[in-house]
């Protein structure tokens, strides 16, 4: 037995898990798009993500953020479905066989009714369930989706909103404080005194107060942002002291009130990044995601700083209270201690508020890219099991017994010899290729096997051959049954492997067989051999 001899029985071996690996990838793909298995494998990943522990990704508190994270439009962009009947009836008969293994699991109802979430309907808020989901989510639109479902970006809003409303309240307590104990000081029985007293406090009514809650009311509506928002206060403030020197009579009390107010401005508004800071305006991302667990120090530390009930402070600060007590109960423990070891390391790293609210968008990305690519190897061998199944079924249909198939190329020379050369001329025909095309490679392994007689099948000549078997009345010894029995496991095992594995391994062999690959002939030398040929 010479090496030829070798390589050829090895090309018709290869060769023929090459076959059969094409037909089991096609299969797998088939039952994997029936049972949208991707899309089941991301939700249940990213339940366990959310709930810390594979033993907690069942909780109902678990089930129903994932799914108001499903049911968010940047998540139900990512799934785009056809529309129109005939394009969706096909899709309606995959999703009734996606929910039959779904329904016989020992998950129960409750795994049905939230293995793809709910869609709202209308405005009376009835839910429909999901029949599909996406197969892949980007880091980038999950992040945003988490963070917007727990209402981070809208809770600094009303955060900075209230305290703004406190901080708004004290600068016109202030101005009021200095032109009522002006009021007190000054002599009333000077009617031009007494005059200017009354035109200073409709300037201040109009000027600063009016024009304050203007400017709160466009904060509030997302018109103007923090440091516009300041910066407009303080030049209402600046025009107020200009009537008021503009006007003010030669008067000893009131050139101290226009010091005072001068002084009042340049401490508040000249550093306008100071006084946010010192005022505490904007809160940083640490606090706004402890202020999620509600009853905890900063979340006390808020109610707190905010007392008078009759404020507008307090009502904007009550609104997110509330909103904060039910979010609260509905999220699982897991979730706030992972928001809040984020928030703490985004804190860290950040200057302001909105910096942190990115870096904290950038670490959930992070969390969730590297939830996935342990999601992903968990996907990979449970596909590698299920891989497994299918290549044992098709070793066992096609009654694919390596050991005679190795028998029979060793004896048919006319098989073998088919074999290599059809194998040999679809080794060069992709050979040019990085990655094998594994559909023109199957259209290719079908237009050979019509040339090509495999030592496959349930076929009386084939058994008798396998099993050894002379004659009929012969009986077929238990060992051949054995032998039989590990030649299906052995295909099984390489059907498993993969077309792309055996189709690699063909062209190394087949290269071999033809002792490499003819070298590339240089410009110089085909230049030299074309004026020789002259």
């Amino acid at each position: 037995m010479n090496l030829p001899f070798i390589l050829d029985i090895t090309i018709g071996l290869v060769f023929i898990y090459l076959i059969l690996s094409l037909l089991a990838s096609e299969i797998q793909e088939l039952i994997t798009t029936i049972l949208q298995w991707r899309a089941v494998h991301l939700k249940k990943s990213i339940e366990i993500l959310i709930a810390g522990d594979v033993s907690k990704s069942d909780d109902n508190n678990v089930l129903e953020l994932v799914n108001d994270l499903y049911n968010h439009p940047l998540l139900q962009s990512v799934n785009q479905e056809a529309k129109g009947f005939l394009t969706t009836l096909p899709r309606k008969f995959i999703w009734l066989l996606s929910s039959i293994p779904i329904k016989l699991s020992l998950s129960g109802e409750k795994r049905n009714q939230s293995i793809f979430g709910y869609v709202r309907n209308g405005q009376r808020n009835e839910t429909k369930l999901k029949h599909s989901a996406p197969s892949y989510i980007p880091a980038e639109t999950f992040a945003t989706t988490l963070m917007d479902t727990l209402g981070l970006p809208q809770l600094v809003q009303k955060l900075t909103e209230s305290r703004l409303i406190n901080f708004t309240d004290q600068q016109l307590d202030e101005i009021q404080n200095v032109l009522l104990r002006l009021q007190e000081r000054v002599d009333q029985n000077d009617d031009y005194v007494r005059q200017f007293l009354e035109n200073t406090r409709g300037d201040f009514s109009q000027i600063v107060e009016g024009n304050f809650r203007t400017i709160m009311t466009d904060f509030h509506k997302n018109k103007a942002d923090l440091h516009t928002s300041i910066r407009r206060m303080a030049k209402c403030v600046d025009r107020y002291i200009g009537l008021f020197e503009a006007d003010m009579p030669e008067h000893e009390l009131l050139h101290k009130s226009l010091q005072k107010l001068k002084v009042l401005r340049q401490d508040v508004f000249d550093d306008i990044e100071q006084t946010i800071c010192l005022k505490a305006l904007r809160p940083n991302i640490n606090e706004v995601v402890q202020l999620i667990n509600v009853g905890s120090d900063i979340h006390q530390e808020f109610v707190n700083e905010f007392k008078d009930k009759d404020s507008e402070a307090y009502q904007t600060f009550y609104e997110v209270t509330q909103k904060l007590e039910n979010l609260s109960r509905k999220l699982p423990p897991s979730v706030v201690e992972n928001m809040a070891t984020l928030a703490k390391r985004a804190q860290m790293k950040a200057e302001s508020t909105e910096e942190g609210i990115n870096i904290l968008r950038r670490e959930i990305e992070q969390t969730f890219n590297n939830s996935m690519e342990r999601a992903s190897g968990v996907y990979k061998r449970n596909a590698k099991g299920v891989a497994l199944l299918i290549g044992l079924a098709i070793a066992i249909i096609a009654n694919a017994d390596t050991f005679h198939i190795i028998s029979r190329l060793s004896k048919d020379t006319a098989i073998r010899t088919a074999i290599v050369n059809n194998a040999g001329s679809i080794v060069e025909r992709n050979s040019g290729n990085a990655q094998p095309d594994l559909k023109l490679l199957k259209k290719e392994t079908d237009q050979a096997l019509t040339e090509v007689s495999l030592p496959l099948g349930w076929n009386e000549n084939n058994l008798n051959q396998q099993l050894d078997r002379v004659t009929k009345n012969k009986p077929v010894r238990f060992t051949n049954y054995l032998v039989m029995l590990s030649g299906w496991f052995i295909s099984g095992i390489a059907i498993s492997m993969g077309a792309p594995f055996w189709f690699d391994l063909l062209s190394k062999i087949v290269n071999v067989r033809n002792s490499g690959k003819k070298p590339v002939v240089s410009t110089n030398e085909q230049t030299t051999e074309g004026e020789s040929s002259n």
